[in-house]
């Protein structure tokens, strides 16, 4: 985006265009005692967005009780900001897929996802989201939720313990702060880009593939046993 000959009292355009104009200014301004952020507005809108994600629970096998596991008082993802959880999509953020789904369930899946308001995410939860798990070979269930919609983090297991999936939501918050919103999330599709099937954010971003939760960082589960502790004192 062009920025045009904006007109600021007391900074001249070409000063305004200026980086290190501008930090000598708030530098001078913070050492007033004015208090001065800068920054882009799509740092600020997606700084909001990722930390006030409402998922749509969609459970639908075992991995259900896992996601149910993690709104409960021992893990409480609410201190991430997701734990406001809706039962409409066109009230939720993103469909969080805990289970196996069938063929029978798939248009239900799919009809759901289309009726989310961009922007939309997925995020696959379990070893039969994932590719069918034991179910596999079965002539019923899908093979993996991607024949259907593009997923945007992956969280293996069978189930996958707690801490995956919080480690797979911060991943997805992750992804969200570096997304360019506008032109992006707010991008009109061509029909050449709605065949595709693929959301504004993954289009914007070039398609770029899914965030596979491979494994858990011990320091990850070590600081948040820490607080499970001082919680529980």
């Amino acid at each position: 985006m062009e920025v045009k000959n904006p007109k600021i009292k007391s900074i001249p355009f070409d000063d305004f265009k200026d980086n290190d104009t501008l930090e000598k200014l708030v530098k001078e301004l913070n050492e007033g005692g004015v208090n001065v952020i800068t920054g882009s507005l799509d740092q600020l809108i997606n700084w909001g967005r990722a930390n006030s994600l409402w998922s749509l629970t969609f459970g639908t096998s075992c991995c259900g009780i896992e996601f149910m596991a993690v709104g409960c008082a021992r893990y409480d993802f609410s201190r991430f900001g997701f734990e406001v959880t809706r039962n409409s999509p066109r009230q939720a953020d993103l469909i969080m897929t805990a289970g196996t789904i069938t063929h029978k369930m798939a248009p239900a899946f799919k009809r759901l996802y289309d009726e989310m308001a961009e922007p939309k995410y997925v995020v696959a939860v379990g070893g039969c989201t994932i590719s069918g798990g034991p179910f596999k070979s079965s002539y019923h269930v899908v093979k993996g939720i991607e024949e259907i919609v593009p997923v945007d983090v992956y969280v293996p297991g069978c189930p996958p313990r707690p801490e995956a999936i919080l480690y797979g939501m911060m991943q997805l918050q992750r992804k969200v702060k570096i997304e360019k919103f506008f032109g992006g999330a707010n991008h009109k599709q061509n029909a050449e880009e709605r065949k595709l099937g693929l959301s504004n954010e993954a289009i914007a971003s070039g398609w770029k593939k899914p965030i596979v939760v491979t494994d858990v960082p011990e320091d990850f589960v070590q600081e948040l046993k820490q607080t499970q502790k001082e919680e529980t004192k």
